[in-house]
């Protein structure tokens, strides 16, 4: 089943922008661009039932190594407080100054800890964590230090896994960052979105150059493996001439990885993006010149995209697994650890285990009242059919790789790819046309004009949005 890379037309089409391995052609973005999923998984947990509770969780906790097939774990926590408001956020959070808050939390987050460890006790073999939020380091270093031993407590961490933490550079110090690095993370992720005075003002974000680079020198001291920044491009305020001083001096630190995410602006969804001026946000075109930019100066700076907003130093891990097949796409983004069951613990997380995904409470009282029930706080969850494995395999080559194997689908899931897909196939021709894929007997390949708009492409194979073509709900895919 080996295959060459593509090598299009696309590439030599008159007044494109070619950058690396992807194309920019914002004419046919500005034509094609819709609101669509990001596929963290299949299907989105929007369509997750309440149907699917801690007993069913239990249940296929119990089963997953059944047949002898061991997974090893992946572990999400989600620490949900931040002590100031970001209005462009979107996240889960809980914004407070009350730092007792968090150590409440922490009991009950180590209650859960020891209720599902027990689940897992013929293999507590975690390979991966992460803490997101909210601001994970909103948590004081002995709480930090405290919530890392528990879980070494009950499960075993390999000497070699990837353990990850988002930062908020203006709450670290060097010292944190010491003590993150002697507790086990070798992994970071910092917040920046744009280093612009007039667009923090904006967003209620107020970050210097100097905060992020203090705490990236404190993470290479300390050994850290990668470190990652994350922008977002369409803010208040924001300009060509802004964004460009943003991406030099972000390059000038040199991290491993940068993700430029496109904002949404949803203020009838997220409360805290009522307090954005929309007049202040940047026009359409604009706002498609600032990623063109983008995508220029960090593929001219070396970066590799990986796909749907992530770019990687080639000899990073993402692009090595890229290269090499073996990248991933979950709730965290890209991942090279597609072989996890994924355990979640905290208000809001959302858990993985064999064909079944689980999310818990999404406020602190439901999280609470169900734990000291002496039940596992899960709120809904969904197990797959095997249409939906079928497609969640779909989904994920193409957001992952760019191309699909026909027959690898066949042998894994016993269907006949034409037949099964017949009518995925026949609306692909359209964006055949545009010249964003190319299908054959055997391969379909997304070509390097179609890679900014991988979602659309995985949308066609997206069951339940045949069914429901307008979801407003969805941000827009550029």
């Amino acid at each position: 089943m080996a295959k060459t890379p593509y090598s299009g037309s696309t590439l030599d089409t008159p007044g494109k922008d070619v950058y690396g391995n992807v194309e920019v052609d914002l004419d046919l973005i500005r034509k094609l661009d819709r609101s669509g999923p990001r596929y963290t998984s299949y299907p989105t947990a929007d369509r997750f039932v309440e149907a699917f509770n801690a007993d069913a969780y239990m249940a296929w906790c119990r089963k997953r190594n059944i047949g002898g097939i061991q997974r090893p774990l992946s572990i999400y926590v989600h620490i949900p407080f931040c002590n100031t408001v970001c209005f462009y956020c979107a996240c889960n959070k809980i914004v407070t100054k009350d730092r007792s808050k968090a150590e409440k939390y922490l009991q009950y987050l180590f209650k859960e800890i020891e209720m599902q460890a027990p689940l897992f006790a013929d293999d507590l073999t975690v390979t991966q964590l992460h803490f997101g939020g909210g601001t994970p380091t909103f948590l004081h270093d002995d709480q930090l230090e405290a919530l890392m031993s528990k879980i070494r407590n009950h499960f075993r961490l390999v000497d070699d896994g990837e353990y990850s933490i988002e930062i908020d550079p203006r709450k670290v110090d060097e010292q944190t960052v010491a003590l993150l690095a002697r507790i086990g993370f070798n992994r970071m992720s910092l917040g920046v979105q744009d280093f612009d005075e007039a667009v923090q003002r904006a967003v209620n974000r107020i970050q210097s150059e100097e905060e992020t680079l203090r705490v990236i020198r404190a993470a290479r001291a300390n050994g850290f493996k990668s470190v990652s920044v994350d922008l977002i491009y369409g803010l208040p305020k924001q300009t060509l001439m802004g964004f460009n001083r943003t991406l030099e001096r972000v390059l000038g630190a040199d991290p491993d990885r940068i993700s430029i995410y496109n904002y949404a602006h949803l203020p009838n969804l997220f409360k805290p993006q009522r307090r954005i001026n929309a007049e202040e946000l940047p026009a359409p075109e604009t706002k498609l010149e600032i990623l063109r930019l983008a995508i220029r100066k960090l593929t001219g700076a070396g970066y590799v995209y990986i796909g749907m907003d992530h770019f990687a130093k080639p000899d990073d891990e993402l692009a090595v697994a890229q290269r090499q097949g073996r990248l991933h796409r979950n709730f965290q983004g890209y991942s090279t650890h597609a072989e996890c069951d994924l355990v979640a613990f905290g208000v809001s997380s959302i858990g993985k285990i064999g064909p079944t995904y689980s999310q818990n409470f999404r406020t602190l009282d439901e999280y609470y009242d169900a734990l000291d029930r002496n039940t596992l706080p899960i709120m809904r969850g969904l197990e797959c059919t095997a249409d939906d494995l079928l497609r969640r395999a779909v989904i994920q080559a193409l957001v992952c790789h760019f191309e699909l194997s026909f027959e690898s689908i066949e042998i894994a899931h016993l269907i006949d790819f034409n037949k099964y897909f017949a009518q995925e196939l026949q609306e692909l021709r359209d964006y055949e046309k545009y010249g964003l894929v190319k299908v054959d007997e055997q391969w379909l390949t997304v070509t390097p004009k179609g890679r900014l708009l991988i979602r659309n492409i995985c949308m066609v194979f997206d069951r339940f949005l045949r069914a429901d073509r307008e979801r407003t709900r969805y941000s827009k895919v550029i």
